[in-house]
């Protein structure tokens, strides 16, 4: 089975149909991304939309295709639509159109989009870490690479090198992914919480197949956790560095993402049955804080 884009749609859409389809995908899998990014200037969450919707693509060569053979067949066809593109060639679909104009629009590099693709390839080869450095090398090819895409539309006017900032970012969220997610990927033979880790706290492979919910689960999952806030703690640090007109966006992104760690433990810890989300109560809540939180730093600099 290929999964070609081409194969989708080949009639020709005006710009906007072309972002809107975008839309659609990321309203339909990521609400609260989509919640945090709607309210940036149109032409920047468009901007976003698109590489959403590319990254979404990619995702699900991995994740919706039966077997290791197609998945990798898939991932394939989308590589080379990519090389397509980087080439100037693309195919007439709403994806790479909308692409493109990003591209027109911004200062943007090709390469953290091929190596998102090399994370997926890492997915279907999988191969357990065994150490929270392997998890991390791992969640830059996956979701670093995603700050990376966005830093040229969301920090456009800064004179800095924000490539470690973008790549903390992502990597904080896929942590987070990967604590909401822990018995899903299970089921799938899919076990990213660090061997060394399990190991330590004396928390075996069976007892994750089993959904066990005990003091040693909970150690190794603080420990990620841990290093997920910590990173979330020094992107903060650099949020100044964004254009004025995204930083509050941004930052109440990475705001109800983090949220997603205290859900799971006000569940107990439980992973397996339960799909932790932020609850739209609690986002307008975390709206409300970012909104504080950027007023008060926003007062700070007019006394200095």
């Amino acid at each position: 089975m290929k999964l070609s884009l081409s194969l989708l749609s080949n009639r020709p859409n005006g710009l906007e149909q072309d972002y809107r389809y975008c839309e659609e995908i990321i309203k339909k899998n990521s609400k609260s991304f989509y919640y945090a990014f709607l309210q940036l200037p149109r032409k920047k969450a468009n901007a976003v939309f698109a590489i959403y919707a590319f990254c979404r693509l990619a995702d699900d060569a991995v994740d919706n295709v039966r077997g290791r053979e197609e998945s990798l067949e898939a991932l394939h066809n989308l590589e080379n639509e990519l090389m397509l593109f980087d080439q100037g060639r693309e195919i007439n679909h709403p994806l790479w159109r909308a692409l493109r104009d990003v591209f027109r629009r911004y200062d943007m590099r090709i390469e953290p989009f091929y190596e998102q693709l090399k994370g997926q390839r890492m997915d279907i080869c999988f191969s357990a870490p065994r150490s929270l450095s392997e998890l991390e090398a791992y969640s830059y090819y996956v979701a670093g690479t995603v700050g990376l895409m966005l830093l040229p539309i969301v920090a456009s006017e800064s004179k800095r090198d924000l490539r470690q900032t973008g790549i903390r970012l992502g990597t904080a969220m896929q942590i987070t992914n990967i604590l909401r997610d822990v018995g899903e990927d299970a089921a799938r033979g899919r076990i990213y919480l660090p061997s060394d880790e399990m190991e330590a706290e004396a928390y075996s492979e069976s007892d994750l197949k089993k959904a066990v919910i005990n003091n040693s689960f909970k150690r190794v999952w603080e420990k990620l956790a841990l290093r997920s806030e910590e990173l979330y703690d020094e992107f903060m640090q650099d949020i100044d560095e964004f254009d004025a007109d995204s930083r509050f966006q941004v930052l109440l992104s990475a705001q109800i993402y983090r949220g997603i760690l205290n859900a799971v433990r006000r569940n107990g810890y439980d992973c397996f049955s339960t799909r932790n989300a932020v609850s739209k109560l609690e986002m307008r809540s975390l709206y409300n804080q970012t909104k504080d939180l950027m007023k008060r730093e926003n007062e700070g600099e007019r006394r200095l």
